[in-house]
């Protein structure tokens, strides 16, 4: 049989299944303990788990390119408000963090003999693409929370929810804040 990159991980996965921590997760499947949503990178030099010690069960993570807001993020987003109005409406609301970060590959998209390549591809097209890239993650981070704060999709729940943005550096491992959560969102 030809070895495999994820081999080690089942192993990984095997001492984790012995242990009880898997029993230690939330009954209620879109209220994680820790009352965190958190929107960042594919990057894996973006693990939240390492970068923020979020342990299994404490936070919804959300993963993308550049950790940006786009309409699918929004979406998914959306079924959690709605399920927590729906099935858990006395429940705590809980805090969305968008986290982008220092040297992001996303910033490639910039690159516009690379971008056309990815648009011809069959990716995202030009606009939408060339709009991906995380070149200034202070100010693409200050965007993303504004998508949040407006989408109408988000409506009504999304009131009660503490929006903050914040900024990863790779080379001092430190995440800023750049948008405090403050408390419900604002227009």
């Amino acid at each position: 049989m030809p070895s495999s990159n994820f081999a080690p991980y089942l192993e990984h996965n095997r001492a984790f299944a012995a242990t009880d921590a898997k029993d230690k997760v939330p009954e209620i499947p879109f209220i994680p303990f820790g009352q965190l949503y958190l929107i960042t990178c594919v990057d894996p030099r973006v693990e939240p788990a390492a970068v923020l010690g979020i342990p299994l069960g404490e936070a919804i993570v959300a993963r993308n390119i550049g950790g940006r807001v786009t309409p699918a993020v929004i979406k998914d987003l959306a079924w959690i408000v709605h399920l927590h109005e729906n099935k858990t409406p006395d429940a705590d609301w809980f805090e969305i963090a968008v986290i982008h970060h220092t040297d992001c590959g996303s910033g490639l998209l910039a690159d516009d003999e690379l971008r056309a390549g990815y648009v011809a591809r069959g990716g995202w097209d030009d606009e939408t693409s060339a709009a991906m890239a995380v070149l200034e993650p202070a100010k693409t981070v200050l965007d993303d929370v504004a998508a949040l704060r407006s989408a109408p999709e988000l409506e009504p729940g999304i009131k009660n929810v503490k929006i903050g943005g914040y900024v990863y550096d790779l080379k001092t491992g430190t995440v800023t804040t750049v948008v405090h959560p403050g408390g419900p969102r604002h227009r």
